[in-house]
């Protein structure tokens, strides 16, 4: 695991180097698509390299992690809608090559089956984008998510919903309770994987994350065993480390070559 500390817009472009370097060489990559406000300024960086440096994503497909249960199609923190704000329709995606869970599914263990055989179908996940919750969920795999868990139905935990509330006008009662998510499994099966955390409130998190015991009860924990994972996390968030002075040192005296 390498773990990168800088300010946040840094950790942006950083993270968008990484994907765009693999567009360039790899044009029909798959992309992994995270939600949440970890990779806004990625997702800003992204749109700006396609419309000035004619970054192209027309052969390039993407998976989404996770999406609300029930939430109307037109409603805007559905997370399909999200995304689509966010990054698809400010480059140039092909029609249909952004997919996600259907979380209004009349059957929802057929639909995350089918979710995670189209997964397979493309090929996996080259990079996956990830953010962190406060109590160590990835996607939505909550405090003891299993970790062979693949795409599946969770309930969502009261701080999960409470953290949420803010994307529901600070009212936890319209966050919805249910959601569909990739297992932990199914991100650990992405070939490079790119956490970025932020801000003091994710400083346990990221401290269990990169020096913890892997276990259930933090589930972001399970990138310790990924042979090549990436967490980008500012002086806020890297504030927990004990380490954090040889993560420094040691990405100073990185090749230029090397990359992430």
């Amino acid at each position: 695991m390498e773990v990168v500390i800088a300010p946040g817009d840094q950790l942006a472009r950083i993270a968008a180097d990484a994907i765009e370097t693999l567009l360039r060489s790899q044009p029909d990559s798959v992309l992994g698509l995270a939600t949440g406000s970890s990779p806004l300024k990625v997702y800003d960086e992204l749109a700006r390299r396609h419309v000035e440096d004619g970054l192209g994503f027309g052969r390039a497909r993407a998976f989404m992690l996770d999406e609300y249960v029930g939430l109307a199609p037109g409603h805007p923190e559905r997370y399909r809608n999200v995304i689509e704000t966010e990054i698809a329709s400010r480059v140039d995606f092909a029609p249909d090559a952004v997919q996600g869970p259907d979380g209004n599914a009349g059957d929802l263990p057929a639909a995350c089956a089918a979710y995670e055989a189209a997964i397979v179908g493309a090929g996996g996940v080259d990079l996956q984008l990830l953010g962190i919750g406060t109590d160590g969920h990835i996607a939505f795999n909550e405090p003891g998510s299993s970790l062979a868990s693949r795409t599946r139905i969770k309930t969502l935990t009261q701080q999960t919903r409470e953290d949420n509330a803010r994307f529901f006008d600070d009212d936890i009662d319209r966050v919805p309770r249910h959601c569909l998510t990739q297992g932990l499994a199914t991100i650990m099966s992405a070939r490079h994987l790119v956490l970025l955390a932020t801000g003091k409130g994710k400083a346990e998190a990221v401290h269990q994350l990169v020096e913890g015991p892997v276990s259930a009860l933090w589930p972001a924990t399970i990138m310790q065993m990924h042979p090549h994972a990436t967490v980008l996390v500012d002086d806020a968030a890297a504030s927990r480390l004990q380490l954090a002075g040889y993560y420094r040192q040691t990405y100073a005296s990185k090749p230029d070559w090397q990359g992430l």
